[in-house]
C-alpha cells in the first residue's frame, strides 16, 4: 500500500515515538534516554526486549500496546490529509477481468482506513498486518499475508505489486509473479531475487498487463 498506493515510503518515524510516548505515559514508565533509546524505532528486537526488561515491562505486551498506539496516531494523521494517493484509478481497468486485493506491512486498521477513506471499493481483499509481535513477524518478506490473500480469493497465481525488494521476494516466495513499481524514494534497492516485471507508475502496469495476451490471473497491491 505505502509507495504504491499511498504516495511516501511508509508511515513516518515520528508516529512511532509518539506512540511510545503514549504507551510509556499508560504504562506509567519514564525511562532515562539510553534505556529509551532501545525502545525507539518500530522493531522488535533484542534492544527493544532489553529496554523493557530494565523497565520491568513485558516486552511482548508493551510492543502490542505501543503498536495500538502507532496505528492510531497513523491514522488520525491520514484523517488529515499527510498523504496522497498516486494513479490508483489506473488499476479500474483490471477490475472487471481479475480479483485485486491489498496486501500491506501497515496495520490492519491503517489499510482498512485508507481503502475506506477514499473508496477504493475495487478490492476483493484488503489486509494488513496485525499489531504486535505476531503480526510483526508475519510481515513481508514472510509470505503469510500473501499466503492468505491466495486463499480467500481462491487464486492459484498472480502479480503481487510492490515498491521494496522485501515485497518481490514475498511474491517469490508465496509462487506469485512480481511488479516492482520504480518511485522517487526506491532509487537504491536491490534485489535477492529479480522481479517479473518493473514499471514506472501503476498506469504502465496496467498497459504492461493489458498487452499481455497471457497475464496472471490475480492482481494484487502493496507498498509496505
Amino acid at each position: 500500500m505505502d509507495g504504491v498506493l499511498l504516495a511516501g515510503r511508509g508511515t513516518d518515524e515520528s508516529i512511532h515515538e509518539r506512540a511510545l510516548d503514549g504507551a510509556l505515559s499508560e504504562r506509567g514508565r519514564s525511562p532515562d534516554p539510553e534505556t529509551r533509546s532501545l525502545l525507539a524505532g518500530h522493531e522488535y528486537d533484542v534492544n527493544f526486549v532489553r529496554g523493557c526488561r530494565q523497565l520491568g515491562l513485558d516486552p511482548v505486551s508493551f510492543y502490542g500496546l505501543r503498536e495500538r498506539y502507532a496505528a492510531r496516531l497513523a491514522i488520525d494523521r491520514l484523517a488529515a490529509g499527510s498523504r496522497t494517493l498516486h494513479d490508483v484509478t489506473a488499476l479500474e481497468a483490471l477490475a472487471d477481468r481479475y480479483p485485486l486485493g491489498v496486501v500491506s506491512n501497515n496495520y490492519q486498521g491503517v489499510v482498512r482506513f485508507v481503502v475506506d477513506h477514499h473508496r477504493l471499493d475495487l478490492f476483493d481483499h484488503v489486509r494488513g498486518r496485525e499489531t504486535g509481535v505476531g503480526g510483526f513477524y508475519n510481515r513481508k518478506p514472510n509470505p503469510h499475508y500473501l499466503l492468505e490473500a491466495m486463499a480467500e480469493l481462491d487464486a492459484v497465481d498472480g502479480i503481487y505489486v510492490g515498491d521494496r525488494a522485501t515485497d518481490v521476494l514475498a511474491a517469490t516466495r508465496a509462487g506469485l509473479d512480481s511488479a516492482f513499481v520504480d518511485r522517487s524514494h526506491n532509487g537504491d534497492e536491490t534485489f535477492p531475487v529479480e522481479p517479473t516485471l518493473r514499471v514506472g507508475s501503476l498506469a504502465e502496469l496496467v498497459n504492461r498487463l493489458r498487452g499481455d495476451r497471457n497475464p496472471a490471473s490475480r492482481t494484487r497491491a502493496d507498498g509496505s
